[in-house]
């Protein structure tokens, strides 16, 4: 089984994806990893340099490209799901989790890596509240397209996979 995580950034997928991976005893692939991999770089550089019209493409490709082995968890982008059809082939590919979380929760925890963040970088701490709110607007309509979608407040490896087994 594939499992993608998919939810704005923040939220957890990578901390989440690494833990249910190794209770379900799957690998876990990262997608910004994997785009480090391929640019010798990070996702924050290339996106400076390259900008997201690039990177979106770059990201597309290399969801759609990789060779995913047989049973794995997927931590996506926060943007992956929203561009190109990226959402239908996810869901045609495997088991999508949107991990929801409200705009004021994401930006406690976006707070301090803001530097690491390329959409988030100029923007000062008041206005990081309002920037995800707009963008959750812009991409929910892609993310509730998730197969499961849970709570990420205190949300765990077992709920998730609880949830995988109770959907069978």
């Amino acid at each position: 089984m594939k499992i993608f995580l998919i939810g704005f950034m923040g939220c957890g997928k990578s901390t989440l994806g690494r833990k249910l991976a190794t209770k379900l005893g799957y690998d876990l692939i990262d997608l910004d990893h994997q785009i480090e991999v391929i640019t010798g770089g990070s996702v924050a550089d290339y996106f400076a340099v390259n900008g997201e019209e690039v990177f979106r493409k770059l990201e597309s490709d290399t969801l759609k490209g990789f060779d995913y082995p047989k049973n794995c968890v997927i931590a996506t982008g926060g943007g992956t799901p929203c561009y190109f059809d990226n959402m239908d082939w996810i869901n045609k590919n495997g088991t999508s989790v949107y991990i929801e979380m409200s705009p004021l929760a994401l930006a406690k925890r976006l707070e301090k890596g803001i530097a690491k963040r390329p959409l988030l970088s100029s923007l000062s701490e008041e206005s990081l509240v309002h920037f995800i709110h707009n963008k959750l607007e812009e991409r929910e309509g892609f993310y509730h397209q998730a197969t499961i979608t849970l709570n990420g407040v205190n949300l765990t490896a077992d709920i998730i996979r609880a949830e995988l087994l109770a959907r069978g």
